[in-house]
């Protein structure tokens, strides 16, 4: 088959040059968009990470096209429903990072917890003096998890080793797993409400679309910090800003905003007449949380620990050579999408 894998590293390079003994493959460094996607007409199969264009508009340039392996968990950037009305198989990458990502949230919120950006440059600047550098201890407190899946479960584990108490809420409430782990269920209003620190573990879907906005952040405790590791879409970022100017947000972890894809492409945006009104809002507040110093951003880079990466790859070859050999692996295609608001 005519195999093409977008925006490729060079160190992934000779991982996907196994598939050529099967197929004919080419590999890209640039992700596949409206500008380029008519040179891969004749692809059977493409492999796409993050930053690809994957909308009905691309997808009809590829008219070969019978696989979409995402080297991803989401794939909330995928028109899904063309893919059906096309017959065009979408496969992912379901489990890959959860330690990582977990990991990472906890980087964000010691970040925030002991003011290491403010400490770190005091320090660069000679100043040693521990003056306005008062944190806060994670012990004690109470963790609020939305969404208790792979990525979710690592965290409430790390939770743990820090003795933080931690209540969770997710559509399939696993009571024996609540048990093991040490933490309790509760339902989406009571977990924002009872947590000092609110980490996000769910899916982008139609349903989460700003699961957090201003009457959601209106039941939180007043100083509450908020981490998201999982989608930017979830959060209605104008209702953020005002939370945190207001101190109902003390401080918030970002690896992920509603329009990053904007962010990066700024400035081709900003002269394009598909930049609309809403994009023009996210835009400016994406950037005013950029500015804000209670606020500690990162460039969506919780995946990215070499041995994911590895991971990643790996599960994305399986599940190519699964489609080659007729026994498709880790299709998403048809999965149904979760509801907004867990009870």
């Amino acid at each position: 088959m005519k195999l093409v894998v977008f925006e490729v590293k060079p160190h992934e390079a000779s991982a996907f040059k196994a598939l050529e003994t099967e197929n004919e493959i080419l590999l890209i460094e640039e992700p596949l968009c409206a500008a380029n996607a008519s040179k891969f007409s004749d692809a059977e199969i493409a492999s796409t990470f993050f930053e690809s264009e994957l909308d009905r508009h691309v997808l009809e340039k590829l008219p070969a096209l019978r696989l979409i392996a995402t080297r991803s968990t989401g794939f909330d950037h995928i028109d899904m429903a063309y893919c059906l009305e096309r017959g065009i198989v979408v496969s992912n990458v379901s489990t890959y990072g959860g330690n990582t990502v977990a990991e990472h949230v906890f980087a964000l919120l010691l970040m925030i917890s002991h003011r290491m950006r403010e400490a770190i440059e005091c320090a660069r600047n000679g100043d040693f003096s521990p003056l306005g550098l008062q944190g806060f201890d994670l012990q004690g407190k109470t963790l609020g998890v939305l969404g208790v899946g792979n990525i979710g479960r690592h965290v409430i584990r790390i939770a743990q080793g820090f003795e933080m108490n931690v209540v969770a809420c997710d559509l399939r409430p696993d009571e024996d797993l609540a048990k093991k782990l040490g933490f309790r269920y509760a339902s989406f209003e009571d977990t924002l409400s009872a947590a000092d620190v609110l980490t996000l573990h769910m899916p982008a879907a139609k349903g989460t679309n700003s699961l957090l906005s201003h009457s959601e952040f209106a039941r939180m405790k007043d100083g509450v910090v908020l981490i998201n590791t999982a989608r930017g879409s979830l959060i209605d970022v104008q209702a953020l800003i005002e939370a945190l100017r207001r101190g109902k947000v003390a401080a918030a972890g970002l690896d992920v905003l509603p329009d990053e894809p904007l962010i990066r492409e700024e400035a081709e945006l900003i002269c394009s007449a598909a930049f609309n009104q809403r994009d023009l809002r996210n835009l400016v507040a994406d950037h005013a949380l950029l500015r804000m110093p209670n606020v500690v951003v990162t460039p969506h880079s919780a995946f990215n620990s070499r041995e994911a990466i590895g991971r990643i790859v790996n599960t994305t070859i399986k599940n190519i050579r699964a489609f080659v050999d007729g026994q498709p692996q880790n299709v998403v295609t048809a999965m149904p999408r979760p509801s907004p608001k867990p009870t």
